[in-house]
């Protein structure tokens, strides 16, 4: 029914607009919805309802893609659904790709379009998330006039450390559109999913070598072996779950601290009683770390980042006392803590993000120092190790470190054990073992008798006492009292730390 109260001319200027907006709205067409829908896979308004606050959500660019100067019909919004929206009443600028057009790949308008939106999140200081699914830049694009212009991964690039930038990757990720999510702080691969420079067919064509999208870059195979996505989800409500709960740890922007979240009895203080079921006193015996996290972090507080990729680190986003925090463990039950090339980098991109947005970094050192071997000398152990170096010593938010029984050579460097480095706090408990390496496998290198064996395992056994009058570490401390020690110091990074700034970098990443 017409409305009586719309001059004439602007009812039919009205009616075209209408009709072009529902063509920008209208993906790709009831066939490919409806197959998509029978798959098991939302599409991307879906997606956009299932992340954002409800009714939150304004799009931007809708008639990107409405002309056609060929003879090929209009695109729907060009491919990408982007906008303004909010996540648990926090502003974001949201882009989803959407595979049910021209398979979800970039042209012109999508640049024009993806740029903008990068360039508002930088512009208002807010979150920025990508949903990628797509072919990445469309083929026809080279039979089109192409406008001069900058492109979003410039933009991401300047973005990086401004504001947190988050991706999921739906279904299959190639070319740009892949680009697109290395540049973001954290990816969320479906486990049905897959993310390649070039696709199968590219592959065959240049490479000779056939291979499936799952054998070319299945989420499985960038979780454990390449490290490109930091976290698995089973399904879209998975994702988006995860989501939310990693940038609930963050600030808005790198001008501002994350939220403290009032109180309630599992942030209070209390002795962790259940402390010596959980790490063995023998230094031999493995143990896992991660119940230690869980027991230390306020209850149901922590997300894990990267859990299947170097395993010799743990690192997960937890609160302590309501505060979020950055929580940076060696995992004893994997190679009894050592190090390697996988752990190092995985902790030094971890750091880097912790530290841009002003997480304090607690690290709880368990570690016999980094790989040693073959293997490791050509995996590129040493490089990584000193990336890791870097990225600690670079950390200008509070540092809080706990020695829980051992740390030897660089390894404990890495864990930012070193005092006088801008260390918060530097804690230990009794009966830790240092030294540059373990006393019994440097004996037999220095080639020492016996007796001068038996005196490095005693200097290494009473560590705790040497270091403790010398002043090597804060304080030596009863290991139930390890949570309630961490919240005292939080207490006074909360009265230093009020102005931020975002972090200044200079020097050359190893």
């Amino acid at each position: 029914m017409t409305d009586q109260s719309i001059p004439q001319d602007w009812a039919i200027l009205l009616d075209e607009y209408q009709r072009r907006m529902a063509a920008g709205r209208a993906m790709g067409g009831k066939e490919k919805l409806s197959k998509r829908k029978h798959a098991g896979m939302l599409n991307a308004r879906q997606m956009i309802e299932l992340l954002v606050d409800s009714g939150s959500f304004m799009e931007l660019g809708t008639l990107v893609g409405c002309l056609s100067y060929t003879d090929q019909p209009p695109i729907p919004a060009d491919a990408l659904v982007g906008g303004i929206a909010q996540i648990d009443q926090r502003p974001v600028m949201i882009g989803v790709e959407d595979f049910t057009v021209v398979g979800g790949s970039i042209g012109h308008g999508t640049s024009a379009k993806r740029l903008r939106l990068a360039k508002l999140a930088a512009q208002q200081r807010i979150p920025y998330i990508m949903i990628l699914d797509g072919a990445g830049a469309r083929v026809t694009n080279a039979l089109e006039r192409h406008p001069y212009a900058p492109n979003d991964l410039q933009e991401l690039a300047a973005l990086s450390g401004t504001v947190p930038t988050i991706a999921i990757v739906l279904g299959s990720s190639a070319g740009h559109g892949a680009l697109t999510g290395l540049l973001m702080d954290f990816v969320i691969m479906l486990e049905s999913a897959s993310m390649f420079s070039a696709g199968p067919p590219l592959v065959a064509a240049a490479l000779g070598e056939e291979v499936t999208k799952e054998e070319l870059g299945s989420a499985t195979m960038h979780a454990t072996v390449s490290g490109v996505c930091h976290n698995l989800a089973k399904d879209e409500a998975d994702a988006c779950d995860q989501l939310k709960r990693y940038l609930s740890y963050l600030p808005q922007n790198a001008w501002q601290l994350s939220e403290i979240i009032p109180g309630d009895q599992s942030t209070a203080p209390r002795k962790l009683d259940g402390i010596f079921d959980l790490i063995p006193r023998r230094l031999q015996i493995p143990y896992d770390i991660k119940p230690v996290i869980e027991l230390l972090m306020d209850s149901d507080s922590a997300l894990e980042i990267q859990p299947l990729y170097g395993t010799a680190i743990v690192t997960v986003l937890a609160r302590l006392g309501g505060q979020a925090v950055a929580v940076v463990a060696n995992q004893p039950m994997v190679m009894a803590g050592s190090i390697d090339h996988a752990a190092a980098e995985k902790a030094a991109h971890f750091m880097e993000v912790a530290n841009a947005f002003h997480l304090p970094v607690i690290f709880l050192a368990d570690n016999p120092g980094i790989m040693s071997g073959s293997k490791a000398e050509q995996a590129g152990t040493l490089r990584a190790a000193a990336r890791m170096y870097m990225a600690q010593s670079r950390i200008q938010s509070p540092k809080l470190h706990i020695t829980l029984r051992k740390a030897f050579g660089f390894g404990s460097s890495l864990m930012a054990m070193n005092p006088f480095d801008h260390q918060t706090i530097t804690l230990a408990l009794p009966g830790i073992s240092l030294g540059g390496i373990p006393s019994t496998g440097g004996g037999n290198a220095a080639k020492v008798n016996e007796e001068t064996k038996a005196q490095l395992a005693a200097a290494e056994t009473s560590s705790a006492w040497s270091s403790g009058d010398t002043m090597a570490y804060d304080e030596i401390i009863d290991p139930r009292d390890m949570r309630n020690a961490l919240l005292k110091t939080l207490t006074l990074c909360k009265q230093t730390n009020v102005a931020v700034e975002p972090c200044s970098q200079s020097g050359i990443r190893p």
